[in-house]
């Protein structure tokens, strides 16, 4: 049998090694109660593409003056295929990646077709789960009910 020199020493490393976990659940219960607030499918992101980086400027703004979204990403020069017509198409576009509420999603999907040169417009949107809560309260904040 082995006789340490500090058994206070062992004593603390076994409290030390045993906290480690309970840290770790008390770390991810503090974030889950930061998050709690917040039901998945509240927001979405939308997506559309637009033939230049103008048409998708004036479409951006638009979005956020009326309050569809709160925020939109230009993503220029994408490359698109696609079957339009019976013919495999390839344009260059610029991407809109679009922040909004879920609930707003019929009204923006109905400003685009409305302002939109394609005869076409893609605009699709996937429901945001999980997220940064001070940014998830930001966005609902800029776009209301």
């Amino acid at each position: 049998m082995v006789r340490l020199l500090c058994p206070g020493f062992s004593q603390a490393l076994v409290v030390s090694v045993l906290m480690v976990p309970l840290l770790r659940i008390v770390g991810l219960r503090v974030f889950s109660m930061a998050s709690e607030g917040y039901a998945a499918g509240t927001h979405s992101a939308a997506f559309v593409t637009c033939p230049n980086e103008q048409v998708a400027k004036e479409i951006a703004r638009g979005m956020v003056e009326k309050k569809l979204a709160a925020c939109v990403n230009i993503v220029p020069k994408i490359t698109s295929v696609y079957e339009w017509q019976g013919k495999i198409e390839e344009d260059s576009e610029v991407l809109l990646m679009i922040k909004t509420r879920t609930s707003k999603v019929p009204a923006l999907a109905e400003y685009v077709r409305s302002v939109h040169p394609y005869e076409v417009a893609e605009v699709i949107s996937l429901p945001i789960d999980q997220g940064n809560p001070p940014y998830l309260k930001w966005l609902g904040d800029s776009v209301p009910e």
